[in-house]
């Protein structure tokens, strides 16, 4: 039996759908970011916080623990440290925990871009040392490093991949989701954070889902993997290819120097040459990708 953590989210309902073609799948949520109607139906769903409830009942049963729960929001770091801490940091310590006491000793662990900060060196290997600016970053690496030692300590097996920005169907947070919620309250004017000079990589669902599993022919005890596209795309690019898409002309209204928000990177591109040795290549590059993202985003009925 597998089991998900934040399976009605974004990229956990992705997963999910993949995952119930090879196994049993139970999914744990908090529906703080995720939603129902994510849900494939032939998952079974317990409505859970890992950082409070009783996690025995489901890990007992488990094979492998996919740990993709998390407060997927960056900024929110700047307003509310304790909420990244506890849905972050002490949900992943507590499944560590319930996986120790129960013996399951796979975990498939989903991290950020944001644990190297403002890396020197572009694209980013995963050999470049962390250094996270937010408190997303920071509190993403302490998974990591938690992670690392249980692995040392009980002889589990982990998989940790860094992702660029990913971007598709279901989305509900992030830059294109933001402007398409703007424009559709106010078509006449776009406010971009940032300079709209900030370029980073971004990745179709789709394409991340397939280096998820190509990851797993990886047969270290810990394995670590970027996962993005191969190049970059600025923000007032996206901005430009959402008023496309939405028919719209709007007078772009820049806020702030040249990053979005505290924490924010400016420039973001993860190697992907650990990944491509294995055989995976990622199918879309950004331009093409956030096109598709902002389609699938005006195509929902959520």
């Amino acid at each position: 039996m597998i089991l998900v953590t934040g399976g009605a989210g974004f990229i956990g309902s992705h997963l999910v759908d993949r995952l119930v073609e090879m196994d049993r799948v139970i999914v744990l949520d908090n529906l703080s970011s995720g939603k129902r109607e994510f849900l494939n139906k032939e998952a079974e769903f317990f409505l859970v916080d890992l950082a409070k409830d009783d996690l025995s009942d489901y890990l007992k049963k488990a094979d492998e623990v996919w740990h993709l729960a998390a407060n997927p929001d960056v900024r929110i770091g700047f307003e509310k440290p304790e909420e990244i801490y506890r849905n972050n940091i002490l949900a992943t310590f507590r499944l560590l925990e319930a996986m120790r006491k129960f013996g399951v000793n796979k975990i498939i662990f989903t991290s950020t871009s944001t644990v190297y900060g403002e890396a020197k060196i572009i694209p980013t290997p995963e050999e470049y040392p962390p250094h996270p600016i937010s408190i997303y970053g920071a509190s993403k690496l302490a998974c990591e490093a938690l992670i690392e030692s249980y692995c040392h300590t009980f002889g589990i097996t982990a998989y940790i991949y860094r992702f660029a920005n990913v971007i598709g169907k279901r989305s509900t947070h992030g830059v294109i989701y933001d402007f398409i919620r703007k424009l559709k309250s106010n078509p006449n004017e776009l406010e971009i954070l940032g300079n709209g000079e900030q370029n980073k990589s971004y990745i179709y669902i789709d394409d991340c889902i397939n280096a998820m599993f190509t990851g797993l022919k990886a047969n270290e005890p810990i394995n670590i993997f970027n996962i993005g596209s191969e190049d970059q795309i600025k923000v007032k690019r996206i901005a430009e290819i959402v008023c496309e898409e939405m028919k719209l002309n709007p007078v772009f209204k820049f806020t702030g120097g040249d990053r979005g928000w505290i924490g924010d990177i400016p420039v973001m591109l993860l190697s992907i040459e650990k990944l491509k040795k294995l055989g995976w290549k990622p199918k879309y590059r950004s331009e093409e990708a956030v096109r598709r993202a902002v389609r699938d985003l005006l195509d929902e009925k959520y």
